[in-house]
């Protein structure tokens, strides 16, 4: 059986509709997941999200009897400027994620660090405090529903994809509850080492994303990469770090038939580490 501390995101079953990926998921042993609601990544939570998509994904989340640790979501580019129009749709589907996280009992909601590009809209500077502003908004918000907000503060493909632009994040983060998401394979993939990040974020990171990288390459199964899993969860236990773990197996060195076993094998493995 997994650790008790160590869940899966829905996107591992990204294949699935939603109903039979939550089965598999029970079936691996699993009691947690994160629930994935990213456009072009996992449809699972329509992007379209209106209240009656807002009841039936809740209804069959809450069916599957799975305790969702958070939703990874997406709003839309938090780093280029809105206009009236764009405001009001980003606050509505801000709004129907929150609520369908407040109703299936989630703790948080994830949001990117960024679009999807590495070059700034305006200036790095004007960039990092346009998404930290948004994010503040999104915290906000998430009070109401008693949801937190978290970032995956470092991600190889949005604006801040390396150590030195998450750090700049976080840094503009102090005085904030937002919180941070560390990705093992998006740190290895940009080049750096779960050891510094841990170092440099410890009393900020809130929840952390398993899967395998290699520079370069974020989609390999657990154990087919770089990552030195031993050092970096001892890292975190040194550092006090308590909370949960989830496989995000978005992986693309197997087939789907073999999900399910490299599931179980990743959290073997995983899960002694634990």
């Amino acid at each position: 059986m997994p650790h008790s501390r160590l869940g899966c995101s829905t996107i591992s079953f990204r294949h699935l509709a939603l109903d039979r990926a939550l089965a598999q998921i029970a079936e691996l042993g699993f009691a947690t997941i994160d629930l994935g609601a990213l456009p072009g990544v996992c449809d699972h939570v329509p992007y379209v999200l209106d209240a009656a998509a807002v009841t039936s994904v809740a209804a069959t989340v809450t069916a599957s009897r799975l305790q969702v640790l958070s939703i990874n979501g997406d709003v839309g580019d938090l780093n280029v400027p809105l206009d009236a129009d764009a405001r009001a749709g980003r606050d509505r589907h801000l709004e129907a994620l929150l609520t369908l996280a407040g109703t299936t009992g989630a703790r948080a909601l994830v949001l990117p660090c960024g679009a999807l590009d590495h070059t700034p809209v305006r200036s790095l500077d004007d960039d990092l405090d346009l998404v930290v502003a948004e994010l503040s908004n999104a915290a906000e918000r998430a009070r109401d529903h008693g949801v937190a907000v978290w970032t995956e503060s470092l991600h190889y493909f949005r604006l801040c994809h390396n150590i030195e632009r998450a750090q700049a994040l976080t840094d503009r983060l102090a005085g904030t509850n937002v919180g941070v998401v560390m990705d093992f394979s998006h740190i290895v993939a940009s080049g750096g080492e779960p050891q510094e990040f841990v170092d440099l974020f410890a009393d900020r990171i809130a929840h952390v994303h398993i899967r395998d990288a290699e520079p370069g390459n974020i989609h390999l199964s657990v154990g087919r990469g770089r990552v030195d899993f031993a050092a970096g969860l001892k890292a975190l236990a040194d550092a006090g770090y308590i909370g949960q773990f989830a496989l995000e197996l978005e992986t693309r060195d197997i087939t789907n038939d073999q999900r399910p076993s490299a599931t179980a094998e990743a959290a073997q493995l995983i899960s002694e580490l634990i």
